[in-house]
């Protein structure tokens, strides 16, 4: 895969401006993005620049956190606390995803996201309240593990970091996630699923694939 050298403004830009011309590939009224990556990509960061880069052209965006999806502890920590291959498939609540903030969004939805479920501080549903996505908005989701799961997404970004990176970049109490990560590339290969591609080991200097032709 070629990449070339970008800036994180211009990127953000790039995909703002792609996002006003595409129309949702369902037919529904709503755009889909995801941020997908490991924590140590700061996948968040990227989703609230390109939120803020759709608002600043007139369009309504939600940004939702996949960590804002966990299961409960009891499930999470299930074969103990640090067990990656529970990370890889039993921390995030893919159904609620589907249930709570994709789902609503489909033709004929209402528009009303649940912006989170589970407070893993307190181990109990947050109660939020839910947020109505006005027609021709755009819905962001960001996290870890979020390719492979056929999410109805209309653009998804993958940014990537090589192993080292990865290693280097995540914090050492989480370091027990990496084989999760390395089974993902494995399993899913994500770079070759995304849209986009963002290699994001030097965090001053990405590279990006491009964007194809609309």
């Amino acid at each position: 895969m070629r990449l070339e050298a970008i800036t994180w403004e211009r990127l953000t830009e790039a995909l703002a401006d792609r996002l006003l011309e595409t129309p949702p590939a369902d037919g529904g009224p709503w755009l889909r993005v995801a941020f997908d990556g490991a924590p140590a990509a700061r996948p968040d960061q990227s989703a609230a620049a390109l939120a803020q880069a759709l608002r600043v052209r007139g369009r309504s965006v939600l940004v939702v956190g996949a960590g804002g999806f966990l299961r409960p502890a009891s499930l999470r920590y299930e074969y103990g606390r640090e067990d990656p291959d529970t990370y890889y498939s039993g921390w995030f609540d893919t159904g609620a995803l589907w249930r709570e903030v994709l789902g609503p969004l489909d033709p004929g939805g209402t528009g009303r996201v649940l912006p989170d479920l589970w407070d893993p501080a307190t181990d109990r549903a947050t109660r939020s309240p839910h947020r109505e996505l006005a027609p021709g908005g755009v819905l962001v989701v960001h996290g870890p593990l979020l390719m492979g799961h056929w999410f109805p997404f209309d653009l998804t970004v993958h940014l990537r970091l090589s192993p080292g990176a990865l290693r280097r970049r995540t914090d050492p109490g989480e370091r027990w996630t990496l084989p999760a990560f390395e089974r993902y590339e494995a399993e899913v290969d994500p770079a070759a699923t995304a849209d986009v591609v963002v290699r994001a080991d030097d965090p001053r200097h990405p590279a990006w694939s491009g964007l194809d032709s609309p």
